[in-house]
């Protein structure tokens, strides 16, 4: 296989591990940056003095994660060449005061985050998993990855007309159920220190009356799997969008090994692009800017230098898009398909939910051929709305040429979502050879 082409099914593989091991944002970032650190980066913290030596580096906060590769004698205007994504999807989060109940039952109390499909959250078994932070301003991750709550569905013969369209009331119909008895204060936290044993650790002991803040999600526990006549298709969580930040992952680190890089390859791993992307983690937020030029800089470059090198940069926003769904196809654009196992998909909307033009289309379609990738075109049908990504906020905030890509899927922001089990590898290749370019 050539460099271009390294990756095949093997890395879907890995992907759906990968899924598997990132059922929270805050577990996302710590798988990426452990296959970065394969591959021989080194975390750096944003309160430390950076500086310019050649290699791979990376930087997390919360749920986010940028890492870049310093090729040996970059100069400080060389351009970035970088890898957008996004590691938060649409799901159920515990609230603030967790414990509730009703009529012998104990239950979580959860908000919605994002446009999750609520119907796909009932009936599954579910887990819990996220960060708790300690009185000592420490964090821990946690996750109960066996079954442990579920969202009990009302049975036909107490609402027989369901099948005639469910609706469901996001504050009454979305509580989980997770034992049976009175809800008391302080038992969930105190169930999960326990459970996820922090209270073995070794060093200082962990106890609930430790933990002061939390960031916890519901998740299927029903792993990733590959399904269909020959295993030509491939099923799991969150695919939107960590399938992108995987392949993004693999693509940084095979530049990592180049001689002949040009540019400083970059992964940028958002939070909270589902809800909008303002944080202090989104792609709305400082934090790749921040990055970027402090990179610069440690080069011994200027603002002039900073520039220069934003002007010869490129952002290929990678995230998932439709797949052509075969009992709706009214609700697609005709002369626009996108089939699973056809390639990544260029996304294209005039009015600028998508970042693409025909600049950028030229970058990928370069890429493409350099990997030997098939690729789509994704357009969204005039008489439905479009979805939009990190890429309009990207190209907005820093001045960036950025072209929207991804990989099409069926089921998109349902708790189980599905693609062509050759499509993540196919991306990661042609990702990889947009790095090196």
């Amino acid at each position: 296989m050539t460099n271009a082409s390294r990756f095949d099914r093997g890395h879907t593989d890995e992907l759906l591990t990968f899924l598997a091991e990132s059922p929270t944002p805050y577990h996302a970032v710590a798988s990426a940056a452990k296959l970065l650190e394969k591959a021989g980066f080194r975390e750096v913290e944003e309160t430390a003095a950076w500086d310019g030596t050649a290699g791979g580096k990376y930087v997390l906060r919360g749920g986010a994660l940028v890492a870049w590769y310093v090729p040996e004698g970059a100069a400080a205007a060389t351009p970035f060449r970088i890898v957008g994504a996004h590691t938060d999807s649409p799901n159920l989060r515990v609230k603030p005061v967790p414990d509730t109940g009703a009529n012998g039952w104990r239950q979580v109390a959860v908000e919605i985050y994002g446009g999750t499909l609520l119907n796909t959250w009932l009936d599954r078994d579910l887990g819990l998993a996220g960060r708790l932070s300690l009185r000592d301003g420490t964090t821990r991750l946690v996750n109960v990855d066996r079954p442990l709550l579920r969202v009990p569905q009302l049975a036909i013969h107490l609402d027989r007309q369901v099948n005639d369209g469910l609706k469901l009331d996001r504050q009454r119909h979305m509580t989980p159920v997770w034992g049976l008895g009175d809800a008391r204060e302080g038992d969930l936290i105190a169930f999960l220190v326990e459970e996820c044993g922090l209270t073995r650790e070794s060093g200082p002991r962990v106890t609930a009356e430790d933990v002061t803040g939390w960031d916890l999600m519901v998740h299927s526990v029903e792993p990733p799997a590959y399904l269909g006549r020959e295993r030509e298709l491939a099923a799991g969580p969150r695919m939107d969008n960590l399938l992108s930040v995987h392949a993004g992952a693999a693509a940084l680190a095979a530049a990592a090994e180049r001689t002949d890089l040009g540019c400083v390859p970059v992964l940028a791993a958002f939070d909270h692009e589902e809800n909008g992307s303002q944080s202090d983690t989104g792609a709305d937020g400082p934090l790749l800017g921040t990055v970027l030029e402090r990179s610069v800089f440690a080069r011994g470059g200027s603002y002039e230098d900073r520039a220069r090198a934003y002007a010869g940069t490129v952002c290929l926003s990678s995230d998932t898009g439709h797949a052509v769904h075969p009992n709706y196809p009214e609700r697609h654009e005709p002369g626009h398909l996108p089939m699973p196992n056809g390639g990544p998909i260029l996304k294209v909307n005039v009015n600028q939910r998508y970042a693409t033009d025909g600049a950028g289309r030229a970058v990928f379609a370069a890429a493409c051929e350099k990997a030997n990738v098939p690729w789509q075109h994704f357009v969204s049908n005039n008489a439905m709305p479009c979805g939009t990504t990190i890429g309009p906020i990207t190209a907005a905030r820093h001045g960036i040429t950025t072209v929207d890509i991804g990989v099409a899927i069926l089921s998109m922001h349902s708790a189980r979502e599905l693609c062509g089990a050759d499509d993540p590898f196919l991306l990661a290749n042609a990702l990889a050879a947009f790095l090196a370019d």
